[in-house]
């Protein structure tokens, strides 16, 4: 199998292709990443000297360039997208252009070339804050920052593509990654990289969000499944089934680390923060889903990457990242 991975050179892109190559090493991936800010030459080095990967610097919202590789695909894994919901509060519009415009262009060139599966990987947070039970594929939507509201809107386009066209496409919607390779602005690797420097870990509010953790190893599994066995025109929730305040993520890293609780610093709450998420996967598990990995052993390993990885999250942090955080975090 041919795949076009979007935004293989960020996060979770870059597990998923690794974990493809490691599970199929005869399949062939097109890596497709504008290599933004979050997009890491550095997460692949391992594979780019794999004979069955290619790599290519282009621009999602660029039609032409997307349709000339897509047409040498097999089905398409969409993680390309603007992603951090503090960044979409201080600046919407790039968020409309990757997330909304960037799928668009996706969805017409996988058309067009008539892609057996399009794989659209989106987010809970489309759904909005719940303070009881779990939000199920079924539940209404209701995005409360410009990051959510952009990929609600593109997981609607996607829809669309399918109701309309017979576009053979899916949507997944995680919860929140952590592992390696993660760009250190999101809670886990920023708060750890900072206690290793011995600096304040800002906490928003009081830190009673509660999120649920999904190890990204577990995220590449589940979207395995949905490629191979997912039905198209199907959304499909992906879920750790942790569920944890901020406050006691960030104390369990203190503690991992040997670090005091005195670098705990709270700071005014962000605008429009979600109290709760919570998702219901009992419709993937029927697929044959189940995380393999406990959170206290994956968040471990997670913090010891970081540890024995300082090249590179400390080369990402240098080149203007903390300029940007204390602009962030300044009130």
């Amino acid at each position: 199998m041919k795949l076009l991975v979007t935004g293989g050179a960020g996060f979770i892109g870059s597990n998923f292709i690794r974990y493809i190559f490691e599970k199929y090493p005869s399949y062939k991936i097109i890596n497709y990443d504008k290599l933004t800010y979050a997009g890491n030459p550095d997460n692949l080095k391992d594979v780019e000297n794999n004979p069955h990967y290619k790599f290519i610097k282009g621009d999602i919202c660029d039609f032409k360039l997307v349709s000339k590789h897509i047409k040498n695909a097999d089905a398409v894994i969409n993680f390309a997208a603007e992603t951090h919901v503090d960044r979409s509060i201080l600046n919407a519009g790039d968020f409309i252009k990757t997330d909304v415009n960037g799928t668009f262009s996706l969805l017409e060139a996988s058309r067009a070339y008539k892609i057996s599966k399009f794989v659209h990987i989106s987010t809970d947070e489309v759904y909005g804050s719940i303070l009881k039970g779990s939000f199920k594929e079924t539940s209404p939507i209701s995005p409360n920052s410009p990051y959510s509201a952009a990929k609600a809107s593109s997981d609607l386009l996607v829809r669309s593509y399918f109701r309309t066209y017979g576009l053979p496409a899916v949507i997944t919607r995680c919860s929140n990654n952590y592992g390696p390779f993660q760009y250190p602005e999101k809670l886990i690797p920023l708060f750890v990289t900072n206690a290793l420097d011995g600096k304040d870990l800002p906490l928003y509010g009081d830190g009673k969000n509660v999120r649920d953790w999904l190890y990204v190893i577990d995220h590449c599994r589940a979207i395995d499944i949905v490629l191979h066995k997912g039905e198209n025109g199907e959304v499909y929730n992906i879920g750790g089934g942790v569920e944890m305040t901020n406050i006691d993520i960030t104390k369990l890293i203190l503690k991992i680390l040997g670090k005091p609780q005195s670098l705990i610093k709270k700071v005014s709450d962000r605008p429009g923060h979600d109290r709760r998420y919570s998702i219901d996967c009992s419709k993937l598990k029927k697929l044959g889903y189940k995380p393999l990995y406990t959170f206290e052993k994956a968040l471990k390993e997670t913090v010891k990457w970081y540890v024995e990885n300082e090249r590179i999250w400390r080369r990402l942090k240098n080149s203007g990242f903390d300029k940007y955080y204390k602009l962030q975090y300044k009130k």
